[in-house]
């Protein structure tokens, strides 16, 4: 019968093993950077990978096509860890000697390390021109907008005015306590509802903003995006805005700037043609609002109407407003 300190003894009794592990320790590697830095075959390093793979020295993960070794240690008993250290202090001391071999194995693997972050730099000036269309074949897009709301303070409610076809609702729930959707057309609550049907902490509600059937002070953040041109007078919807805000809550505002495309206005059924920021500016103060923030959303080349705006208002009297 095997007794398991011969095993472990005859698995470092190989110089080069006890180098393998020894080089491990200070970066992971493929067996063809080891092979550099050994000086030796790959099909060699395999073998002794094998080796020390079957005795519990090593692991390896996939990346990509390639595997990346490294010393399983964590996993090892006690006497290996101290046999292993004993092995270890003598390749250290001999380490320590210039022109030994174990001295040039880390010159080797310094070069290999360079070689490695110079051909990772490579790779990104090669693919830097067409990076964005990379990481869209790879990813998508789908993951930016939500990774951005993950960037919300946990817990909050919120409320979507004007949700039409509820397209936030599903961004949202995710990471808010809870969404109220709000819109005055039963026929887009059809779709909004069917959108967010298995959303436990999404409610809809078929209401005029003007009117908006909530409690005072209950709403951490307010939104609403393209609705305002369809309302004649702002006034009396940010009013209620700022009724159901709490003290330090925030209403996020994405509406046109001011234009003079009529054809587009009545094409769309607009009643307004846009918001300037003074305009805002005066409606909020009236309705106790302030504006935090407002400025201009680069327009999308793809994009047929006017250019945008995103706006942050605050209750009158906030802290974080100006």
């Amino acid at each position: 019968m095997a007794v398991p300190i011969f095993e472990r003894l005859s698995a470092l009794s190989e110089p080069i093993r006890a180098r393998i592990l020894w080089v491990l320790e200070r970066e992971p590697l493929a067996v063809g950077e080891l092979a550099r830095v050994l000086q030796t075959s790959q099909p060699t390093v395999s073998r002794h990978l094998k080796q020390l793979g079957q005795g519990g020295w090593v692991e390896h993960r996939r990346v990509g096509t390639a595997a990346i070794y490294r010393p399983a240690q964590d996993d090892l008993a006690p006497e290996a860890v101290a046999l292993w250290s004993l092995v270890r202090s003598e390749l250290e001391a001999d380490a320590g000697h210039p022109e030994s071999m174990l001295a040039e194995d880390l010159r080797r693997l310094d070069a290999v390390i360079a070689q490695r972050d110079g051909a990772r730099r490579d790779f990104f000036r090669l693919q830097g021109s067409r990076w964005d269309a990379v990481r869209d074949e790879q990813f998508g897009r789908a993951f930016i907008v939500p990774t951005l709301l993950h960037l919300l303070p946990e817990g909050l409610v919120a409320a979507d005015l004007g949700c039409g076809s509820g397209l936030m609702l599903p961004l949202l729930s995710p990471v808010v306590g809870q969404v109220v959707g709000i819109d005055r057309e039963a026929a887009m609550l059809d779709v909004a509802r069917s959108r967010t049907a298995d959303l436990d902490n999404v409610r809809l509600v078929e209401a005029e903003l003007d009117a908006i059937p909530l409690e005072d002070a209950t709403i951490d953040l307010a939104l609403c995006t393209l609705v305002l041109p369809y309302i004649s007078e702002p006034a009396p919807v940010l009013a209620e805005v700022a009724r159901i805000l709490r003290p330090d809550g925030r209403f996020v505002l994405v509406d046109m700037a001011p234009h003079n495309r009529d054809d587009f206005r009545r094409a769309m059924g607009h009643v307004r043609a846009g918001l300037s920021e003074a305009d805002l500016a005066a409606v909020a103060e009236a309705a106790g609002l302030e504006v935090s923030s407002w400025r201009r959303l680069p327009p999308d080349p793809s994009a047929q109407g006017p250019s945008l705006f995103v706006a942050v208002l605050c209750p009158s009297g906030a802290d974080l407003c100006p």
